[in-house]
């Protein structure tokens, strides 16, 4: 798994999507379309450290008699000479502003108003007045958004201009990024954050929005992306939902009558995961999307590996939302990998682990609660674990992580090796430990041996051999 990004799981032998986000359509009377914005991270500034020098207080003592002579005798002579410093600073102070400046911040006040009107629309169910601040052409999109959003009980939005308006090569035209805000189910949640291109048109009486683009994959909010995918479901599909006390679950309206046995499977699931949880409390709401193959393809900007059957990706917030391919699993199996995912949701940070050194922690931790006390041997992957050792297989575990065009069989032996050396660190160190390890890991970023001897009470090279040896002990 790359630092930050998608945790994708539960190998299979389908076909590898390819990423298909559609663009944003332009007025029919402005071909213009809307450009790509990328703002850039600001550039970290480091703060002061504490001065170490030595005090003494006679020079602040000699500095005010200077100033005070400086009042009492010397400044009416300085400004019967013209040469005043402060009238200099005043001078420039007065300089007018650039006029398209003045133009764009009066423009983004304009702007503000039209998104705060919009969202108050959008939270009270208001749809006319939520399409109100838009020009025909954009509403049809706006129709999609609404009535997705409202389906998923949305519960906070807020949008506000991030930066100010740059004017496009028509007459009035601007584009502007916006920086949008929201949450589902609770009220008072702390929101997640995107960021999506704009476009508007200056009119006499309110701007008019032109069109939208899906959220920018790696646009920055506050200094940190803020995701590293486009088109979430709600900006690109039509979704229906079904809420329970734990989760969400939301897909198409063409698989609408899966959503019982997806809500019923995904809070038995909540159930388990919640004790998986890393962080000061378990997430308030899991939130799962349900992706029929078109989908599967295009949220999130679809490129998983041909083997996931579903994968959590960081959306801000410190939140994950979670994605499973409609035709993978079912029943039981389908429950089993709801374990698995959720379980990325409780155990993970917004940022992630530090890399694949950790990718056979995240997934261990996933595939034990996935496992769910069942015996480590009854493992069901461990045919391939047994082929992979048979290979020769010795270690070390920061290698053990797949890539995007692994071979099936070896993908499957991986998540057993992660099963299994998480099993072993439980059985030796008991689950407060391994737990205590993990969040060091996962939540601090440390790696393995700088934190094993403090927590495990053993070297990082000696806990590993042991659990290296058990996994092949098992599989022999």
């Amino acid at each position: 798994m790359s630092d930050g990004g998608a945790v994708a799981d539960e190998p299979t032998t389908s076909t590898a999507p390819s990423p298909a986000a559609d663009p944003v359509p332009s007025p029919a009377a402005d071909p213009e379309p809307v450009a790509t914005v990328d703002p850039e991270p600001p550039s970290p500034v480091a703060a002061p450290g504490p001065d170490r020098r030595p005090r003494h207080r006679w020079p602040l003592w000699a500095s005010l008699v200077a100033v005070s002579l400086l009042l009492t005798l010397g400044l009416p002579a300085a400004l019967s000479a013209g040469g005043s410093g402060v009238a200099t600073l005043a001078r420039a102070a007065a300089a007018p502003e650039n006029p398209t400046t003045v133009a764009a911040r009066q423009l983004a006040e304009r702007i503000s108003g039209q998104l705060e009107r919009q969202s108050a629309a959008l939270l009270a169910g208001d749809r006319e007045g939520f399409l109100a601040i838009a020009a025909p052409a954009a509403r049809a999109d706006l129709r999609q958004r609404f009535a997705a959003l409202r389906a998923l009980r949305v519960s906070a939005w807020q949008a506000r201009p991030h930066g100010l308006p740059t004017p496009t090569s028509r007459a009035g035209d601007w584009r502007l990024v916006v920086e949008f805000r929201y949450c589902f189910v609770v009220p008072g949640c702390r929101t997640s954050p995107l960021l999506v291109n704009t476009r508007w048109r200056e009119g006499t009486a309110a701007p008019r929005l032109l069109a939208l683009a899906v959220s920018e994959p790696d646009a920055q909010v506050n200094g940190w992306a803020h995701s590293q995918y486009a088109a979430l479901p709600w900006e690109v599909s039509e979704l229906v939902a079904a809420v329970g006390e734990r989760t969400i679950v939301a897909t198409t309206p063409a698989l609408r009558d899966r959503l019982p046995n997806l809500l019923r499977r995904a809070e038995a699931a909540a159930t388990v995961a919640d004790a998986y949880a890393m962080g000061d409390a378990p997430p308030d709401r899991y939130r799962i999307f349900y992706a029929g193959p078109r989908e599967w393809k295009r949220w999130y900007g679809g490129e998983q590996p041909s083997w996931s059957a579903g994968y959590a990706v960081p959306v801000g917030g410190d939140r994950h939302e979670v994605v499973v391919r409609a035709d993978s699993h079912s029943g039981a199996d389908l429950e089993k990998l709801l374990r698995h995912e959720l379980t990325h949701v409780a155990s993970l940070t917004e940022h992630g682990p530090t890399g694949a050194s950790a990718w056979w922690l995240v997934e261990g931790l996933a595939e034990l609660a996935e496992a769910d006390g069942e015996p480590a041997d009854r493992h069901p992957r461990m045919a391939e674990v047994r082929r992979l050792v048979g290979r020769g297989w010795k270690g070390p575990l920061d290698r053990i992580a797949p890539d995007h065009d692994t071979a099936d069989w070896r993908v499957s032996a991986a998540y057993g090796v992660s099963y299994l050396t998480v099993r072993c660190l439980a059985d030796r160190f008991g689950e407060q430990r391994l737990f205590a390890f993990a969040k060091a890991v996962l939540h601090e970023r440390r790696i393995p041996r700088q934190t094993a001897e403090e927590i495990l009470g053993e070297p990082w090279s000696v806990v590993q051999d042991d659990c290296v040896a058990y996994v092949r002990r098992l599989a022999g």
